[in-house]
């Protein structure tokens, strides 16, 4: 008897695909779509409906049982809360890493099992290791789509019984299989941004939540250059939508090195970007990954998604950790999750807390 896995269905080409792949591997394949965002009213397009008609499309075409299930009321609860606090708190969070752990491989999860699934699958772009009792979480064969760095914060046990069926697949043999196949996702786009604000305007939709505080735009050596339409609305690093015109005489553009949340503060700096340039991080929240850490060892990792492997120094210190740089790294930023590496796996990660310069 063929054994039954559920595959978390989004309307995307990656998951049609992943319920593709394993229906030809002799599965007993349910497509399940996950809801976890209702707008209220007209603020923005909402893409659900037209994502769940595409997971009807595909899950039609490939003769597989579909549904659907509302988690709304959790991702208000887990993430979306989550996301405001921070923002709020003047930092820049990552929810759709905080997504994976409190509703994909959780509520998501515990449902597709209670459907009777030996298995849950996802068009995530890495591999996993089961074995000894232990679950590994490896990277995906496609470096330039390796989607370890926003599975970091899963926990071990939530990876038990889980497939990645295009873990050795380059996206463009995905897309290839899609289309060959007749896949009404073959060419859609990917969703890129954060998954609840789609394309909408991110000033717009955070105005909607938060209320925004003006304050002085100050160089570092205090001079006042502009003013800020609230701290919240601006991350480390940043360059563009700072409305600061350019100095006589001088190459080089503004951009975000410091905010001070007390006094409502936001401090640039013009052409020169060795201000954004750190040493050191203090990281909180560690989940490791069938991985047990030394007290101090030596790895890599990465501070944003779009980063190659960077050399570090990891000490364990009061629950949290301190990560080292081995050469300095530019524009890390509070709120944002360091990622640890070996040559083959993702060992975890954690939550940035406090930039040491």
């Amino acid at each position: 008897m063929s054994k039954t896995v559920v595959v978390g269905m989004s309307g995307g080409v990656d998951s049609s695909a992943a319920a593709l792949i394993l229906k030809r591997q002799g599965y007993n394949v349910i497509g399940l779509y996950m809801l976890n965002w209702e707008e209220e009213d007209a603020r923005g397009a909402c893409s659900a409906e037209a994502d769940y008609a595409d997971v009807q499309r595909v899950c039609s075409a490939l003769d597989i049982p579909y549904y659907s299930v509302n988690f709304a009321k959790q991702y208000e609860e887990r993430v979306f809360s989550y996301f405001l606090a921070e923002y709020k708190a003047g930092r820049t969070p990552n929810p759709d890493v905080l997504c994976n752990r409190e509703i994909k491989f959780g509520p998501f999860r515990d449902y597709a099992l209670s459907l009777g699934a030996d298995f849950v699958a996802t068009g995530h772009y890495c591999k996993i290791e089961h074995a000894n009792g232990r679950h590994r979480l490896l990277k995906a064969a496609d470096a330039g789509k390796d989607q370890t760095y926003f599975l970091n914060q899963v926990r071990e046990e939530q990876l038990a019984n889980v497939l990645f069926p295009l873990a050795d697949m380059p996206k463009t043999e995905v897309r290839k299989l899609a289309e060959e196949n007749g896949l009404a996702t073959a060419s859609k786009k990917d969703s890129t941004g954060i998954c609840f604000i789609g394309e909408r305007n991110f000033r717009k939709f955070l105005q909607n939540y938060l209320p925004a505080q003006s304050g002085k735009i100050l160089t570092l050596g205090g001079e006042k250059v502009g003013e800020h339409i609230g701290l919240m609305y601006y991350t480390i690093g940043q360059r563009k939508g700072l409305d600061l015109g350019g100095r006589a005489g001088e190459e080089g553009r503004w951009f975000v090195v410091k905010k001070d949340l007390k006094n409502n503060i936001l401090y640039v700096s013009h052409g020169d970007e060795s201000p954004l340039y750190s040493k050191a991080c203090r990281v909180s929240g560690l989940n490791w990954i069938g991985f047990e850490p030394d007290i101090s060892f030596d790895c890599t990792a990465k501070f944003r998604y779009r980063q190659s492997e960077q050399k570090v120094r990891v000490t364990l210190k009061d629950g949290g950790a301190l990560v080292e740089f081995n050469e300095p790294q530019r524009a890390v930023t509070e709120g944002q999750y360091a990622v640890f590496y070996d040559e083959v796996a993702c060992l975890g990660g954690g939550v940035i807390e406090e930039v040491y310069y």
